[in-house]
């Protein structure tokens, strides 16, 4: 029968004791990277990225574009953390959200989530401010507060038409870019705002069509819900085809032969899609949908980039 000295006893506890903390640690900061809606901020970044290279002031300063990007997510994933913990007890009825976000998985508490989203928006919006100015630092706060608490604790759970004014939050990202520039405003990013306002409906309702029983579920008066598929498959159609009209208004002012072509090949396969949902009044087709409206904002943000160095 063999025995372990103490010395190397010793040894192989502080060795799991060590093992133990990093993967808790490591836990702890997936969970709060988590927190931020990665995969929302891809896109909102994508914006703020688009809305920089336009404007140009920037690229001559790598430090200061990333600066402002690390301050978007920051302010925007101290928003979707702060939605997080508002929506705790709804997530964890939904089955879309109750298996993979950190709050109903409880690899966070409540208590943690806040705490992470209190500090790394005050991170971000003092970073917006001392690096740049306060009008980029109010703009961010302002989206914090209004998607935090107006969207989140009064829009979402009172009416159907909670993301046609919710979606303010997530177009913002342009207008702050350019105001962390050049201290002020242009139509340029205003246009792009309102690209991004107007594609929100028909990517948000195709989601909630997706997933309307786990809205009903949460008690979340949803289009889809409120006012059945029908009523939702018509409000992609109309602000589909209002997308596709919007989006070409930046070539009045920056005029690009590949924001052209994208415009038009993109939208109407947006408009194609929602057309055929409609018409033929098949609500399993909200998936694909969703799916492709996330692909045409980033390609289409891609094609006013790729203008700006072609």
């Amino acid at each position: 029968m063999g025995f372990v000295p103490l010395r190397a006893a010793g040894r192989v506890i502080r060795l799991k004791s060590s093992r133990c903390f990093d993967n808790a640690m490591s836990t702890l900061v997936r969970s709060c990277v988590q927190l931020t809606k990665p995969s929302v901020m891809t896109l909102v970044v994508t914006s703020g990225v688009t809305a920089l290279v336009l404007e140009g002031t920037l690229l001559a300063s790598p430090l200061k574009f990333a600066a402002f990007l690390a301050g978007l997510f920051l302010t925007g994933g101290c928003a979707n953390s702060l939605n997080q913990y508002l929506e705790r007890d709804i997530d964890s009825r939904m089955s879309r959200t109750c298996g993979c976000r950190p709050l109903p998985l409880r690899a966070l508490t409540a208590s943690q989530a806040l705490t992470f989203s209190i500090i790394v928006g005050l991170v971000g919006v003092l970073l917006l401010a001392l690096v740049f100015n306060w009008l980029t630092a109010l703009l961010a706060l302002a989206v914090i507060m209004f998607y935090g608490f107006v969207y989140t604790l009064w829009l979402k759970p009172t009416t159907s038409q909670n993301i046609v004014i919710g979606g303010i939050a997530g177009a913002m990202a342009p207008v702050g870019a350019w105001a962390a520039a050049t201290g002020s405003t242009a139509l340029m990013p205003w246009l792009l705002f309102l690209i991004i306002l107007v594609w929100t409906p028909p990517h948000f309702w195709a989601l909630a069509v997706h997933f309307k029983d786990d809205y009903r579920r949460a008690g979340l008066p949803m289009l889809p819900v409120a006012r059945g598929d029908r009523a939702a498959l018509n409000g992609i159609f109309y602000y589909t085809v209002a997308l596709f009209a919007v989006s070409l208004l930046p070539l009045a002012v920056n005029f690009g032969w590949i924001y052209l072509a994208a415009s038009l090949i993109l939208g109407v396969i947006f408009v194609e899609k929602a057309y055929k949902a409609r018409r033929h009044n098949q609500p399993h087709l909200a998936w694909g949908i969703f799916r492709y409206s996330i692909l045409y904002l980033f390609f289409l943000f891609l094609a006013l980039i790729m203008d700006k160095f072609i």
